[in-house]
């Protein structure tokens, strides 16, 4: 399952930018090319999983709304061939910030059926082994 689609990336930044980002034929065909989008969502798909791996089960099953708008930034920014504007960089290194924040626990996402399932360890441990060293056999050094 993609995080985000041609049709979120449509929405969001117009069928007229991404035919200018993706038709890259030779004359141009004047239309969006899927392959070229389809790569970038699974690139996005693969930055995102490699984060989220930390935390969650991947490829989440149900998708939060903070993953989508992440995913846009990261796949947008992807589909440019040059150095991107400013504004589009700064939205791409916020998107990896928020994937850091959300591996190390910092941001949790909203969608409950991708919370980590507990493994009902407290993360103690105990061992039935007799003890080494007691108040017995140390005596004089304590």
């Amino acid at each position: 399952m993609t995080y985000a689609t041609l049709l979120t990336l449509t929405d969001r930044f117009g069928a007229e930018t991404l035919e200018r980002l993706t038709d890259r034929a030779d004359p141009p065909s004047g239309a969006i090319d899927e392959g070229v989008v389809d790569r970038a969502l699974a690139d996005t798909d693969g930055v995102i999983d490699g984060y989220l791996r930390a935390r969650y089960v991947t490829p989440l099953v149900e998708v939060p709304p903070q993953i989508v708008d992440i995913a846009l930034s990261i796949a947008f920014y992807r589909l440019h061939r040059w150095e991107p504007d400013p504004k589009i960089r700064r939205d791409y290194d916020d998107a990896l910030r928020s994937l850091r924040e959300i591996a190390s626990g910092t941001i949790r996402l909203t969608a409950l059926t991708v919370e980590p399932t507990a493994t009902g360890e407290t993360g103690a441990r105990l061992t039935d082994r007799e003890r080494p060293f007691t108040a017995q056999n140390l005596k004089g050094f304590i």
